[in-house]
């Protein structure tokens, strides 16, 4: 700082002395001074400038384009000479259409007549309310500044242009429901080839639909009816739940009992089998030993019947000398 007030201090004592040489007497005069001073400080002023970092400078000598200036502190020619317009190409602006943010500085950005704006008619000849916003970024400076005059304002009018003709293309149904997304992508793709055409010097980045309604003279049956659509779609998805809830839970039931079933007539096939397959193996052996295989079958057969009589009386047939006299009263009596 103490540099640059030097510098000002030996120019300004270099034109005093000059003008003590063209002044008659080498005595300056007061107004001549202060008109000195006067010039030097605004030369001094206008000499300098700062371009924000979301920003760059587009420098003009004379009124003609002569360069653009990245972020930082630059010197010009002051005085007018060159003048510095700054540009702010890293910094998303935005045009709104059928409503306005509270607080908005851009005059540009705010819609100027919001219910002209809005007021659309559909493929089928229905009318609707489109309130919608568009973002964009300034990619060319110098084509923003000088290819064409008011550029926002041509903005403005081709996404008026562009939404007009795509919510035309569509039904009310569309445009009110399911063909948001589709109407932002296909007006983003038609905007942005008309401000490459017009030489805008934008690039727009988004298009949002916001609040899409029907005029306001019908808007109360309008919301009957989509109050009735809402009403049916619940009824529908109950329905669902419901049928979602009750025919699983019945199929697999019913799986179950097949499946037991099958199992069953599995169980009664292979236990039929094996009989088959075990009387097969004892007439075998029988036919080759019938005594041995009659007594065998007997010997199995009492042990798997004698476990379950609980009174036994065993008497030896060759036993001579006892009296064959069976109280079945008492027998009968003795069990619990």
């Amino acid at each position: 700082m103490n540099s640059q007030n030097g510098g000002l201090d030996d120019l300004v004592r270099a034109w005093q002395y000059r003008l003590r040489r063209l002044i008659p007497g080498g005595h300056l005069r007061a107004p001549v001074v202060i008109a000195v001073f006067a010039l030097v400080g605004v030369g001094a002023w206008t000499a300098y400038y700062a371009v924000p970092s979301d920003s760059v400078a587009v420098v003009q000598r004379f009124g003609k384009y002569l360069t653009e200036v990245p972020p930082g502190l630059h010197f010009k020619l002051p005085l007018g000479i060159d003048v510095a317009t700054i540009v702010p190409v890293k910094r998303q602006l935005k045009q709104e259409f059928g409503f306005a943010t509270p607080g908005a500085t851009d005059a540009y950005q705010i819609p100027r007549d919001a219910k002209e704006e809005t007021q659309m008619v559909t493929g089928d000849l229905n009318a609707a309310l489109v309130e919608w916003v568009v973002q964009y970024r300034i990619s060319d400076p110098a084509k923003f500044l000088f290819e064409v005059r008011e550029p926002r304002l041509i903005l403005r009018d081709v996404s008026e242009s562009v939404m007009r003709e795509v919510v035309g293309d569509r039904t009310v149904d569309e445009v009110i429901t399911i063909g948001r997304q589709e109407i932002e992508a296909e007006a983003l793709t038609k905007m942005q080839a008309l401000a490459t055409k017009y030489a805008l010097g934008t690039s727009i980045d988004q298009v949002q639909l916001k609040n899409i309604n029907p005029p306001e003279p019908v808007q109360a049956s309008f919301n009957e009816v989509n109050q009735a659509q809402q009403e049916k779609e619940k009824l529908i998805n109950e329905a669902r739940r419901d049928y979602n809830k009750v025919i699983p839970l019945a199929e697999g039931e019913k799986d179950q009992r097949i499946r037991e079933a099958d199992g069953y007539r599995l169980k009664r096939i292979n236990e039929a089998q094996g009989d088959a397959a075990r009387f097969n193996a004892l007439l075998t052996e029988y036919i080759k030993a019938p005594v041995v295989t009659r007594r065998r079958i007997y010997i199995e057969t009492l042990q798997d019947v004698m476990p379950s009589v609980r009174s036994k009386i065993i008497v030896d047939e060759r036993t001579r000398s006892i009296l064959p006299f069976l109280n079945l009263d008492s027998a009968k009596g003795d069990r619990p």
